[in-house]
């Protein structure tokens, strides 16, 4: 007589793979996403490591801030950004895409494209106040139009470069107004907003990637690490108060 399965047995089978896989699938989850981590932090490494040695050549002078242009789209002739003042520093513009990247509501409504690399050449925010601004070049997305003052950043007048945040991941998880902030709008970050003006979606659920005018880079996991960072030659910080702006944040990032 040939043994088999009971329908109890069977039935207790499945349920001991059921609780097996629910345990399992979030450590994978979670390893998964902590491999992206460690993979976006070396990108922006390598983007530190650039920009120290585009200083080098030019007199210690930072990039022209752009950034967003999407027309002409990233990799093609005529399109302009800091990436592209770096690129012959880094080689590869694979560098300025984080495995984080997965757009956000902004990128598919004005370019189609899934990702911030895709639709603008970069998954990292140039902080506008740290680099050098011409009065009229306003050929990017988010240059400065209406800027009728010329701007040049060295990073000897910087009176914090370690802690001066050129660059930043676009997307950070405490961009996400829910996060404690106890506040009823997106007036902190102006990432989490009501629709139609929402540009938040969440690439970690650990933190992002900042890079910094002495050539280093960190991942940081909380608004307060991102708030003490700076944002402007003369030391101010990100989340220090602005006599016009709110904080140094919306006027510099």
């Amino acid at each position: 007589m040939k043994k088999a399965f009971t329908l109890i047995e069977l039935l207790v089978v499945i349920a001991i793979i059921a609780i097996l896989a629910a345990i399992l699938f979030p450590v994978f989850a979670q390893a998964k996403e902590a491999a992206k981590n460690t993979a976006c932090l070396s990108n922006a490494r390598q983007v530190a490591l650039s920009s120290k040695m585009y200083l080098a050549d030019y007199d210690d002078t930072m990039p022209i801030f752009m950034a967003y242009q999407s027309s002409p789209a990233p990799f093609t002739q005529g399109h302009e950004g800091v990436e592209v003042w770096l690129l012959p520093y880094t080689k590869n513009n694979d560098i300025f895409r984080s495995p984080l990247d997965s757009g956000g509501p902004f990128t598919v409504s004005d370019t189609g494209k899934d990702t911030y690399w895709g639709a603008y050449g970069s998954s990292y925010r140039f902080t506008k106040c740290l680099h050098t601004l011409v009065a009229g070049y306003s050929k990017s997305y988010q240059g400065d139009p209406g800027a009728t003052v010329s701007w040049t950043v060295t990073e000897t007048a910087m009176e914090d470069p370690a802690n001066s945040r050129i660059m930043r991941s676009e997307m950070l998880p405490f961009f996400d107004r829910k996060k404690g902030f106890e506040l009823p709008d997106c007036s902190r970050y102006g990432y989490d907003c009501d629709a139609p003006n929402n540009f938040y979606k969440q690439w970690s659920g650990r933190g992002g990637s900042l890079i910094f005018a002495d050539g280093h880079a960190k991942f940081v996991t909380g608004a307060g690490q991102f708030d003490n960072t700076v944002v402007h030659p003369f030391g101010h910080k990100s989340g220090d108060p602005h006599p016009t702006d709110g904080t140094w944040y919306w006027a510099c990032d």
